[in-house]
């Protein structure tokens, strides 16, 4: 065997140096790009911690990005969220129609995508573009039609008619994601189950479910925090204090009371995000998994 040479007198010194150069120079515009990205990323959220410490007189004659001089006044500014937003019952009503309304629109995008991609019968493309055509308007042209139509049924300002409309307004998007997760578990485990006897419903719930806990976790958290954060629809469909949701109650802190500091209103936006943090934290796992692509 021979051994390879390099000729080091045939070598451009100098193009290596400047290409070294340039990919330095690359490295510091990269790392400068992404210092100001990142500060501009925290600046609201260290306004919205120092905000929070401070009292109403301290946040009207100081700097807004000056540090607070106690930590003592975040307890007051909580306990004037809490009170003038009515947040104890917008948390509940909210928390209501998050798990309800996510948990039931799950369920049922998880029955029709096992219709759609386990069980074989005529027109299964078109159900299937009926349903996902839910994620095709925007949301913002069914109100009109949608509170004439609740004003007619009795359904506005209550809970009950929030909850059906949550419901019906998550399962598209459920139902494209899970049916092409569906669509890759074999189904030599529906063919044997049926061979033992098995119902369609016992196949879904024995074999189908347990193989799905990660996208329907992940898809869980998507449309909570969807319903969480959502303002339009409950505005509109909701103007009573025990329906009201969370967000409506944030609006209606901000809005009907001229002397509320934006201090307070900040504190109660704090407030407002924890549970969606929580329950991420709960379940990042799943979450996790349900993204990652996996081959069966």
């Amino acid at each position: 065997m021979s051994a390879t040479t390099f000729d080091l007198a045939s070598l451009d010194f100098d193009a290596i140096a400047r290409r070294s150069d340039q990919a330095r120079s690359q490295r510091v515009v990269m790392f400068a790009i992404t210092a100001i990205l990142a500060l501009a990323w925290v600046t609201p959220f260290y306004y919205l911690a120092i905000s929070i410490f401070k009292s109403n007189a301290e946040y009207g004659m100081g700097s807004p990005l000056a540090l607070p001089t106690s930590f003592a006044p975040v307890l007051e500014n909580v306990a004037e969220a809490w009170t003038k937003a009515k947040m104890g019952s917008g948390m509940l009503n909210s928390l209501l129609y998050g798990v309800v309304g996510g948990a039931a629109a799950i369920f049922i995008a998880a029955l029709a995508s096992y219709g759609l991609t386990r069980i074989d019968f005529r027109g299964k493309g078109f159900w299937f573009m009926l349903i996902f055509s839910g994620t095709i308007f925007p949301l913002q042209m069914y109100l009109i039609p949608l509170f004439m139509g609740y004003n007619k049924l009795g359904l506005t300002n209550s809970r009950l008619g929030m909850m059906l409309f949550y419901t019906a307004v998550c399962i598209p998007f459920p139902v494209l994601v899970l049916r092409n997760y569906m669509a890759g578990l074999p189904r030599e485990m529906d063919e044997a189950a049926r061979i033992d006897g098995c119902s369609e419903f016992r196949i879904f719930r024995s074999i189908i479910l347990p193989n799905c806990w990660a996208p329907m976790a992940t898809l869980f958290l998507i449309q909570f925090t969807w319903i969480w954060n959502d303002l339009i629809f409950s505005m509109v469909l909701t103007n009573r204090e025990d329906a009201r949701s969370l967000m409506n109650g944030l609006m209606v802190l901000q809005g009907s009371y001229a002397n509320t500091t934006p201090n307070v209103v900040m504190t109660a936006t704090l407030l407002a995000s924890l549970p969606s943090v929580l329950l991420f934290l709960l379940l990042r796992r799943h979450f996790m998994n349900g993204l990652k692509l996996q081959s069966l």
